[in-house]
C-alpha cells in the first residue's frame, strides 16, 4: 500500500437502516427484554445446506461478536460469523410478506424463500 493511502475496511455484517428500525420497534413493542440484543446465527440444515437464525437474548454469549446500527445492537457468534462475513442484514416488506434478509456474498446459491443457503 503506498504511504498516506487510507483503506476503507468493510464491517463484517452491515445492518441496513430498516433492520435497525425494525428490531427498534420489536424492542419497542415488548418482544424483547430491556437491553436485549439481536442475534443473527447460522445452523446446519435448511433446503440448502445453512440456515440463518434471528431471535433476541437477553446478554451476548463471551463468544459474540457485536455490531450496533441506530441504537440497537446485533450479535453472531465467531463460527457463524465465518459464515456470514461481509454480509447485510436487512428488512424487507413486500407482498409476499416481511422478513429479515441476509444478503451474503459468500453463498453460492440459496433458497427460494432466502432463508437458507450454501457454500
Amino acid at each position: 500500500m503506498a504511504e498516506g493511502v487510507a483503506t476503507i475496511e468493510q464491517p463484517a455484517l452491515a445492518i441496513s437502516p430498516g433492520a435497525a428500525k425494525r428490531i427498534r420497534a420489536m424492542m419497542d413493542r415488548g418482544d424483547a427484554a430491556p437491553g436485549a440484543v439481536f442475534r443473527v446465527s447460522v445452523s446446519g440444515g435448511g433446503c440448502s445446506g445453512f440456515q440463518y437464525g434471528f431471535s433476541f437474548d437477553e446478554k451476548p454469549a463471551s463468544d459474540d461478536v457485536i455490531f450496533e446500527a441506530d441504537g440497537v445492537r446485533v450479535v453472531v457468534d465467531e463460527v457463524s460469523l465465518e459464515l456470514v462475513k461481509g454480509s447485510e442484514l436487512s428488512y424487507v416488506e413486500d407482498l409476499v410478506g416481511s422478513f429479515f434478509k441476509m444478503s451474503n456474498p459468500n453463498a453460492k446459491s440459496s433458497c427460494g424463500c432466502g432463508t437458507s443457503f450454501s457454500l
